[in-house]
């Protein structure tokens, strides 16, 4: 088996991840997209990503794709087009990230990611719509505002990736997942756990823990151990 770590469309890699490919005890493969600053951003990171991982695809393996943030809502297409190319997959994991749209019900049709984040929570649904209403793009984290919450603070700023009202809006992948996929969710912090929620009711096996979004940074071992935990189920 073979673990595809997918970062959010929002982050970069290397300041997702951290030490966590390391600590998984498997082969893992870690794309950094950065080709999809135009639309179609969704098929485009998905296009990226393929573009990286084949031509490092161990023979014959199958694929355990775990999906941080905002990567969630792309795995249904992402994991189509591994299968299209011919990679079989076997598992999603869902690690503190967004559920695709179809998973969601009572979301518009199409559905963007604005969408998402008022059902998730609304107030910031209604400042995110003000931010890039006035022209202003997110995330816009400082270095102060995420000092103890990661190790380095800069380098997550650096690899930053901000998005305008374009991004946001654009329709979201609406395919469910493909058939045969066992899917697990694991939720580190409180903002996920409509998504943790929505998951255990469709029958996933879900784990939870009292860590932060960014816990592959801060805490590599715990979040292995849980993916593994989740797996397991």
């Amino acid at each position: 088996m073979t673990v595809l770590l997918a970062h959010s469309p929002l982050l970069a890699a290397g300041p997702t991840w951290g030490e966590l490919p390391a600590r998984l005890g498997e082969p893992v493969l870690v794309p950094d997209v950065r080709k999809d600053e135009t639309q179609p951003f969704a098929a485009s990171y998905v296009a990226a990503v393929l573009n990286q991982v084949r031509p490092r695809w161990p023979t014959r393996s199958a694929v355990t794709a775990v999906a941080h943030s905002g990567a969630g809502p792309l795995l249904p297409a992402l994991l189509a087009a591994l299968q299209a190319a011919g990679t079989p997959v076997a598992e999603a994991i869902f690690l503190d990230a967004g559920l695709p749209t179809a998973c969601l019900p009572g979301l518009p049709v199409p559905a963007g990611r604005l969408d998402l984040l008022d059902a998730e929570d609304p107030a910031a649904a209604a400042g995110l719509r003000e931010l890039l209403g006035h022209g202003g793009r997110f995330p816009d984290w400082t270095a102060e505002q995420l000092a103890g919450l990661v190790p380095d603070p800069a380098a997550v700023v650096a690899g930053m990736r901000p998005r305008g009202g374009d991004f946001f809006a654009e329709p979201l992948p609406a395919g469910a997942l493909p058939g045969r996929v066992r899917c697990g969710y694991v939720q580190l912090s409180e903002t996920y756990r409509l998504y943790a929620d929505r998951a255990a009711e469709l029958g996933w096996p879900v784990v939870r823990a009292e860590l932060n979004h960014f816990a592959a940074l801060t805490d590599p071992d715990a979040v292995a151990a849980l993916i593994r935990q989740v797996r397991a189920r």
